[in-house]
């Protein structure tokens, strides 16, 4: 049969019973399938039900075949390229049997193509390594990442799950994941930030709070299918609206009316001559009239303040923030940043150098390198936090920020109002306000406390912060920014860096976020 997962109607809940996702119900059978959702939608908790770690609170998983997961790291760095593979016992089987000593069951279980398959496949992801005895330790990241691949290979299970597989990997770990996707022929679930990655799958599933979508089609196809659903939940968050202003109206008019014919009712009470019997009858039935006409206005209003609050629920989850960076005011032709036959080491090791080049006006430039090349030394070096072992910097002191998701400088103890106002003492309580306004915490956001926030909000309140003082920043640097961020998150970083009108330096392996930012210019370390 062919390998395949089976969800039907599942559910997955925190240790405190908060619902993360629900009545989720899939069919993935040999195709690649990208999973995506806000980070704690619950992308990484499917992945280990589906992998038997933990059962769902409600609804059913069915497994059809052998599960692999991508190893994203080892416990013991000491063990050797072959333990790392997997393959150190069938080669020590091997072994045995060519000294002459292997058992019976040696003989069975040995596999005489072990040898000739690890070599295959380590050259398959471009690392060729004849000495399996080599711990992991002296492997880069990024090699280690094409270890794990390697393994995967010669594993072979019937069903793939990759968490997040391109995080902090260079150009040549993001190939070696992007050719095991292309090239799987089993079932394969993928959670993931990386645009990029997402347009080599056949489907997309995505978990969100009102719900669970599936799109056929990789990444651009999504997209396009996301922005009709944010304008459907614009239009219907404009008609809900539209409608309580109409019911209020006419429940306003009616009141009104009913105001007006009981002042005339009261003045011609007697004037008929009627009995008061006969004017209290009418008066109590005016009055359960009224009554009635009451509990309907109060429905109607009900009703139409329930149709907004779903449509704001909805427009809120489909459709992303709004941020305005506010001008540095950087000239054009205004030198920022000259580096003059500057090189770098690290021990008896050169990282880079000698460079030598210049930033002009609002340019922005992607720094390029495998990993272990030096780029975040270079943005350190670039900040004044390092000396470089040659050459010399000449910069606008005072007018560059780092920025990275971490925003060491964020008090963590501190609402963001009260980090604000820290940074930028010379700001009244308004001009603060609307410093995060910008950067979309408004009203109680303002008041929230850092510590609570996510790795996007992070980064945004940082630029909100760097950007409202007297001085902001002409330059900033950007060191890995969209690291386990949520695709949500890093478009609403986009849309800041885009307005942004500074010069930009970017550390980056995701290539849709340099495109999209306008980075023009490529220093490779």
């Amino acid at each position: 049969m062919f390998p395949s997962i089976t969800l039907d109607r599942v559910a997955a809940k925190t240790p405190g019973d908060r619902t993360i996702f629900e009545d989720l119900t899939l069919t993935i059978g040999p195709e690649r399938v990208g999973l995506v959702g806000r980070n704690g939608s619950g992308k990484s908790t499917l992945l280990h039900l589906i992998a038997g770690q933990g059962q769902p609170s409600s609804g059913s998983i069915n497994i059809n075949g052998r599960v692999g997961e991508l190893a994203q790291r080892w416990p013991d760095d000491t063990i050797s390229l072959a333990e790392a593979l997997g393959v150190a016992s069938g080669l020590a089987r091997l072994q045995r049997l060519e000294r002459g000593d292997g058992s019976e069951a040696d003989m069975a279980e040995a596999d005489w193509t072990l040898e000739h398959r690890v070599m295959e496949t380590l050259a398959k992801v471009d690392l060729p390594e004849p000495d399996l005895t080599r711990t992991i330790k002296g492997f880069s990241g990024g090699e280690r990442t094409r270890i794990a691949v390697a393994r995967l290979w010669l594993d072979a299970p019937d069903i793939l799950l990759l968490d997040e597989p391109t995080n902090n990997l260079d150009a040549t770990g993001r190939a070696a994941i992007l050719a095991l996707i292309d090239d799987w022929r089993g079932a394969a679930l993928v959670a993931s930030h990386d645009r990029d990655l997402l347009e080599h799958v056949d489907r997309i599933v995505e978990l969100t709070p009102v719900g669970n979508t599936i799109f056929g089609g990789g990444w651009s196809a999504f997209a396009a299918a996301r922005e009709a659903r944010r304008a459907a939940a614009a239009g219907a968050l404009d008609k809900a609206e539209v409608d309580l202003r109409r019911v209020k109206d006419q429940v306003q008019l009616q009141r009104e009316m009913k105001a007006r014919m009981d002042a005339a009712g009261k003045a011609g009470r007697f004037a008929a001559g009627q009995s008061k019997m006969t004017l209290d009858f009418k008066q109590d039935r005016a009055e359960a009239s009224q009554g009635a006409a009451n509990r309907l206005a109060d429905r109607q209003l009900s009703a139409a303040n329930e149709a907004l609050d779903k449509a704001k629920a909805q427009f809120e989850v489909l459709v992303p923030l709004n941020v305005v960076a506010p001008s540095v005011g950087l000239p054009p032709q205004k030198h920022v940043l000259t580096l003059e036959d500057v090189s770098m080491a690290h021990a008896d090791r050169r990282l880079f150098g000698p460079l030598d080049f210049k930033v002009v006006g609002p340019e922005r430039i992607h720094i390029a390198g495998v990993n272990g090349s030096g780029k975040s030394t270079f943005l350190r070096l670039i900040t004044g936090d390092l000396a470089p072992a040659t050459g010399s910097i000449r910069r606008l002191d005072g007018r560059i920020a780092m920025l990275d998701q971490h925003s060491d400088t964020l008090d963590d103890t501190q609402t963001l109002l009260q980090n604000m106002r820290a940074a930028n003492p010379e700001l009244d309580d308004n001009a603060a306000y609307a410093g995060l306004a910008r950067f979309a915490f408004r009203n109680k956001k303002a008041h929230q406390v850092v510590g609570t926030l996510s790795g996007g909000e992070r980064l945004r309140a940082s630029m909100a912060i760097l950007l409202a003082a007297a001085t902001p920043p002409q330059l900033l640097l950007l060191d890995e920014p969209t690291n386990h961020l949520d695709i949500d998150s890093i478009e609403v970083i986009e849309q800041a860096l885009i307005a942004y009108d500074g010069a930009l330096i970017v550390v980056s392996h995701d290539p849709v976020f340099i495109e999209t930012i306008g980075c023009n210019r490529e220093i490779r370390l």
